[in-house]
């Protein structure tokens, strides 16, 4: 089957092309040209879909959520990632790190091994347009106990590399991206062990000095996770991990833009201290995202979430967040133009992330490529999600 798609725009990662016309066939981008420079190419239908006013961009790619559409990646069974996919193919995502929650050791061991033989022989998603799973983030449990958020205390683990080294196991090598805390002990020395293994280090939930970030990063730690939340507070004599996470030009830093982890002066501050090339948009979304207010799980315990906000025992519990609505807050809070924004959701966690084994396409658009992409307002707003060559949302 070929289809065409046409707009004002289109951003490939790099670069901005007017009047593009994109061509579609079976499910990968067959041409990318300019309608100026093929002129006896004219839009017509079927088989044509055309946004005038809107931009082409490559779909979105989330390095940090818990589930959506009330299922946890936890599960980790075929149904849960098919529905959790299904659901993130109509908002804009194409890609997402499948990420866990502190739990018992054993129940981690089951997820993560259940995820990666999901991430291996992806389902067919029954003909429908789905966003896949192309690894998994460790959130926990080597986390501190004083930043530990909602993560359950009772399951937190100091750093040890043999633990780790049996989840990385147990996941076949599929861990891309683990937050760790850089204060505890062990925790320098599991992030060189990490990255040598040829997993990302992310720093977070934790109550570390300037001092003991540094060293984790001088380790190899590239990236912050959910910034501002679970972190030490900003001092001006002690600058802690949110101080070095923002004035260190080298670290990634991921941000929940919803306006309820962070207000919008703190996510235009984050932005410009980081700027289009290290920021990340994130989700932390649950399974609650894409369902009415209710009782949803988080891993494995309760979550409230009414008017948009989750809460477990009076503390934030991830979100509903999607990150087609990240990107419209942003633009809005920080004033962000969108190619620039665009990255924080494309090639910033794809750059981060550029590790073997990862598809060819995250993050960008080029032609041989799967047609994973979305069409978009210039506020940023979803209008078109496409995946695998297939319409996911026509908003």
């Amino acid at each position: 089957m070929r289809t065409t798609v046409t707009a004002k725009t289109l951003w490939n990662g790099t670069s901005l092309l007017t009047n593009p016309e994109l061509t579609i066939e079976d499910g990968r981008i067959a041409s990318i040209v300019s309608r100026s420079s093929n002129k006896n190419s004219f839009p017509v239908q079927p088989g044509v879909l055309d946004y005038p006013e809107a931009t082409l961009a490559p779909a979105f790619l989330d390095i940090h959520i818990h589930g959506a559409a009330g299922h946890d990646v936890m599960e980790a069974t075929p149904e849960a990632i098919a529905t959790i996919g299904r659901f993130l193919a109509t908002r804009g995502t194409g890609n997402f790190l499948a990420t866990t929650v502190t739990a018992p050791l054993d129940a981690t061991l089951r997820a993560v091994a259940g995820l990666a033989k999901l991430i291996q022989k992806p389902g067919a998603g029954n003909g429908q347009p789905l966003a896949r799973p192309i690894g998994i983030h460790l959130e926990g449990p080597f986390l501190s106990h004083e930043k530990r958020g909602v993560q359950p205390a009772e399951h937190l683990l100091a750093p040890d590399i043999p633990t780790f080294d049996r989840l990385f196991d147990a996941s076949e090598g599929l861990i891309r991206l683990i937050t760790l805390a850089p204060e505890l002990p062990g925790a320098i020395e599991l992030t060189a062990h990490a990255v040598a293994r040829g997993v990302r280090v992310s720093l977070g939930h934790s109550n570390a000095t300037a001092a003991e970030t540094r060293a984790a990063i001088q380790a190899g730690a590239t990236s912050a996770t959910h910034t501002f939340n679970a972190m030490r507070v900003l001092d001006h004599h002690e600058i802690g991990i949110l101080g070095t996470v923002l004035t260190d030009d080298s670290l990634y830093a991921e941000l929940i833009c919803d306006g309820i982890h962070n207000t919008p002066e703190m996510v235009k501050l984050w932005y410009r201290a980081k700027g289009p090339s290290r920021a990340i948009l994130v989700t932390d979304a649950m399974s609650a995202a894409g369902m009415p207010d209710g009782e949803y799980r988080l891993g494995g315990f309760p979550v409230q979430v009414a008017n948009g906000r989750a809460m477990a025992r009076g503390v934030l519990a991830g979100s509903v967040l999607t990150l087609d609505r990240a990107l419209t807050n942003l633009v809005e809070y920080a004033g962000a133009p969108l190619e620039d924004a665009l990255r924080l959701l494309t090639t910033n966690p794809a750059d981060l992330l550029a590790l073997p084994g990862m598809p060819v396409g995250a993050g960008s658009l080029a032609v041989g490529q799967p047609a994973n992409l979305v069409a978009l307002a210039p506020s940023g707003q979803l209008l078109a999600s496409i995946q695998n060559g297939r319409l996911a949302a026509a908003v």
